[in-house]
């Protein structure tokens, strides 16, 4: 069950994305050089740290082109997220509408492209369905009724 921390961490760190890059856009007035500070950051963080990692296991060989290639599709996937929420801060939206939006559908995407790509044994509950609704419905809820 250490993955539930792992992932209640993701979500913590992925929660507060939005308003800190929101602000960091706005006290650096360009949109452009929050993404360069996110770039720096995504480098730091995820260059240095499992490069130190590996290579203090051993493990820099052995790399698969196929998993190569997935893996950087995926971090670019990552990359272009975070250009899209910054041109939506850039373009009027602010984190308490974009980050909803966001992190409300993003889950629905993921299912779905999680099902296409790895097909179920089983015939999907019914209630899948219904989660999809109610997950929107909370999504446009959240959206509507957001503090001012």
């Amino acid at each position: 069950m250490v993955w539930v921390a792992f992932a209640l961490g993701a979500a913590l760190a992925w929660g507060m994305y939005g308003p800190t890059l929101h602000k960091g856009q706005v006290g650096l007035g360009s949109p452009l050089k929050a993404l360069l500070c996110v770039g720096i950051a995504y480098f730091l963080v995820a260059v240095i740290v499992p490069v130190g990692m590996l290579s203090a296991q051993g493990a820099m060989s052995g790399w698969s082109t196929g998993g190569s290639i997935s893996a950087t599709v995926a971090g670019a996937l990552g990359a272009l997220g975070a250009i899209f929420i910054i041109l939506a801060f850039r373009n009027g939206g602010t984190p308490a509408y974009v980050m909803p939006l966001v992190f409300g559908l993003a889950p629905l995407v993921n299912v779905m492209v999680s099902m296409i790509t790895h097909p179920p044994k089983e015939t999907p509950n019914p209630l899948l369905w219904l989660g999809y609704i109610l997950a929107s419905a909370g999504a446009g809820l959240v959206l509507y009724y957001k503090p001012a």
